[in-house]
């Protein structure tokens, strides 16, 4: 089957999807987008988190065909045009709260969601945010840290 969806702003289409195929095979392996990554394929660790219709889902977990006409973000999204990171990046980077990176895309997908509904969150708003996302290196201080600090830069004081 063939699968037409929005990509990052952008219509994509996937040619020859077959029915059990996900969305995460179809972003990494057909579209060349890798940031999602592929770890537990059971929707467990968060990942392969993106965004479908502005809502963050496991993308091991969404059969392929299911995103037909849909709107998907992913991490390679978050940057600007010219490749200017996003508030949310450069705030994990400036942080220290990425080491081995296998868990910071879901990471930053999942944050930025939560910045962009709620500017102003409680250590227990990010907490939730970001609680289907395991990580571990980071201890998740540094994370909770760059949240914060992404929220302050934007203006909006936690």
């Amino acid at each position: 089957m063939r699968v037409s969806f929005t990509v990052n702003g952008r219509q994509q289409e996937a040619d020859d999807v077959w029915e059990g195929e996900s969305l995460l095979y179809v972003l990494r392996e057909r579209m060349g987008l890798p940031g999602s990554k592929n770890a537990c394929e059971q929707g467990e660790c968060g990942s392969c988190t993106v965004r479908l219709d502005g809502v963050p889902v496991c993308s091991c977990l969404v059969a392929a065909g299911q995103v037909q006409g849909r709107r998907v973000d992913t991490v390679e999204g978050l940057a600007g045009a010219d490749g200017e990171l996003s508030p949310i990046q450069q705030a994990f980077v400036d942080a220290g709260a990425v080491q081995c990176g296998f868990c910071t895309p879901g990471l930053l997908v999942a944050a930025d969601e939560l910045l962009e509904h709620n500017p102003s969150p409680s250590d227990g708003d990010i907490r939730e945010a970001l609680s289907g996302n395991l990580c571990r290196c980071t201890g998740y201080e540094t994370i909770l840290d760059a949240v914060r600090l992404a929220a302050a830069r934007t203006g909006q004081a936690v």
